[in-house]
């Protein structure tokens, strides 16, 4: 049995970390902070990408072959509209295509996405408390030697091919923390949990939310991260193209740079043991572990493992 855990979460890898988590603390115990700062309109629909690949690894709905969507998808819709010669850059599965047409008509009748994510929740079975990381939309521009792109366009269409310079969150500025993020954080706490995901792209859009980090750091619980890279690679993504590209250094301390400040502790894979003296001169606890996630199983046992370090660091 667990206390209360906030996640931050984005990509696939965080989606793992999500479900393994749900494994081992209660309910809504667990809040979820989704990115939606990879969020945007595509045939007059809302897309929602983090915050669905978190509702269908819950729902037990997530396609693991492909790892993103939904499992058992079909393509009639996809194969129609190429036949009419429709953008057919991004694909939407016929299932999941439901999902986005049940969002756009929520918030076209006025709901927040926050209100929208809970009802889709609820409605998928879900226990765990899903949240996006701010009610206001928010865009991330990859800045690349081409020129500056959208998200999905650079992630999708061009397939991360662009090099990268930098990122931009449009509108972040005006953006709030959802409101039961910020009660929650206001609880006792047993850990802050930052999922392995793009710290470029998927966590820092959640920590420039004016405010954000700050109801994090002030909060009365551990933050830990788990690195997405491990031995130097990204297990999926584009993150260590992204680190790079960007002059930073492809490993476990890349991450701890970019996350000192912030976190009390690092979990970092068998693979990248010999780092842990560098991580821990920035001031930083490490655990080391097992953290790549191929089965349930390993998900919930990393799951245990973050929460058992960020207990370790309260106590």
């Amino acid at each position: 049995m667990s206390g209360q855990v906030i996640m931050l979460s984005g990509g696939v890898g965080g989606a793992k970390l999500v479900l393994g988590m749900s494994h081992v603390v209660e309910g809504n115990n667990l809040l979820v902070v989704c990115n939606t700062a990879d969020d945007f309109d595509h045939l007059g629909l809302r897309i929602c990408p983090d915050i669905d690949s978190v509702l269908y690894a819950l729902a037990g709905l997530s396609d693991q072959v492909r790892g993103w969507g939904r499992r058992n998808e079909t393509w009639t819709f996809m194969s129609a509209l190429k036949s009419l010669e429709g953008p057919d850059w991004f694909n939407l599965g016929d299932g999941d295509l439901a999902t986005h047409v049940v969002r756009t008509e929520l918030l076209r009748q006025g709901k927040t996405l926050g209100e929208v994510t809970a009802t889709l929740a609820r409605r998928m079975g879900i226990q765990a408390t899903i949240v996006p990381m701010c009610d206001q939309p928010v865009s991330t521009s990859v800045l690349t030697q081409d020129g500056r792109l959208n998200f999905q366009h650079y992630f999708v269409r061009e397939q991360c091919n662009p090099i990268v310079t930098g990122f931009e969150f449009e509108n972040i500025q005006a953006a709030r923390p959802q409101s039961d993020l910020v009660t929650t954080a206001r609880d006792p706490l047993d850990a802050i949990v930052i999922a392995p995901s793009n710290p470029y792209v998927s966590v820092d859009p959640i920590l420039q939310i004016p405010g954000l980090r700050e109801a994090l750091q002030n909060a009365r619980a551990p933050i830990v991260a788990v690195s997405p890279i491990i031995g130097g690679q990204a297990i999926k993504g584009p993150a260590a193209k992204m680190m790079m590209e960007l002059g930073k250094d492809v490993s476990a301390l890349g991450i701890a740079r970019h996350y000192s400040g912030l976190i009390d502790g690092l979990l970092i894979d068998e693979a990248d043991e010999t780092l842990a003296t560098e991580i821990e001169d920035l001031g930083i606890t490490v655990r080391i572990a097992k953290t790549l996630m191929t089965d349930v199983e390993s998900k919930a046992g990393l799951a245990e493992e973050t929460l058992s370090f960020a207990r370790g660091l309260a106590a």
